[in-house]
């Protein structure tokens, strides 16, 4: 199979970027998407030109670090990461566009790579637990329905690719966010920080410059994972009994004895 290929090709965070015309043979229908880029680098090696910079890792599609957008869309035309995208599902002789994911908190690195470290610092603002359960404990120990534990494992199923910030017109992380949130949050160990987990990673998310909620479905609909919106709409419902339930500093504060307005 014979493809051109336009691939984003961009020095650093300070360079201007632009696309680059590639020509390509000789390429397997059988080849993941990422195999193609391996054979388009060696090329280039061989012709002494600087190689692509795309990121992936594992190649099984569960790491999700192989993020480019693919003739506009996040993982390319079908459900699921790139490395699981085989050429036969482009017409011999195709044009191809390839691009990074495009979002104010995801700063370009090089080419096709970009900076996710905005996700890494809202999981540090409150995914986690800090529950203290020793060795490993029976399975049955804590009770949980079969219902709440499979939603509970279909948000904890998110691989935080970024696709949905990639998808949102607004670049949104709320997807992200929810699946996070909600995942802990319909779990007996979460939830002793349910409600200042929820503040503290919304928090986060605006910190980071991510945009808000546009409600078109684009993140559920490139979703890897395939994590539902729902989980957004939980994750509004956390945020909201956050707010009403923790009280605000000016309330803690105890009341001054000699204030006459008291």
């Amino acid at each position: 199979m014979t493809f051109t290929l336009k691939i984003w090709r961009q020095n650093g965070p300070a360079d201007k970027g632009r696309l680059v015309t590639y020509q390509v043979r000789d390429i397997s229908p059988s080849m993941s998407f990422i195999e193609m880029l391996d054979v388009v680098n060696q090329q280039l090696t061989l012709k002494g030109e600087e190689p692509l910079a795309f990121e992936y890792d594992c190649r099984e599609g569960i790491c999700g670090s192989c993020s480019l957008v693919i003739d506009g869309v996040p993982h390319g035309p079908d459900r699921g990461t790139v490395c699981q995208l085989y050429m036969r599902r482009f017409p011999d002789g195709a044009t191809i566009t390839i691009e990074p994911w495009r979002a104010k908190a995801f700063p370009i690195i090089k080419d096709l790579v970009v900076d996710r470290s905005a996700f890494d610092r809202i999981m540090q603002a409150g995914g986690y637990i800090s529950v203290n359960t020793g060795g490993a404990v029976d399975g049955n120990v804590l009770l949980i329905g079969k219902d709440q534990a499979e939603t509970a494992m279909d948000a904890a199923s998110c691989i935080s690719c970024g696709a949905c910030v990639a998808a949102c017109k607004n670049a949104s992380a709320m997807l992200f966010v929810a699946a996070k949130v909600s995942h802990l949050a319909l779990l007996p160990q979460g939830q002793p920080e349910r409600t200042k987990r929820a503040k503290a990673m919304v928090a986060a998310m605006d910190r980071e410059g991510f945009g808000s909620c546009g409600n078109q479905y684009e993140c559920e609909a490139v979703c890897p994972k395939s994590i539902s919106v729902r989980f957004i709409a939980k994750l509004n419902r956390e945020f909201l009994r956050a707010t009403i339930e923790e009280p605000s500093p000016l309330a803690e504060q105890p009341a001054d004895p000699h204030d006459e307005s008291h």
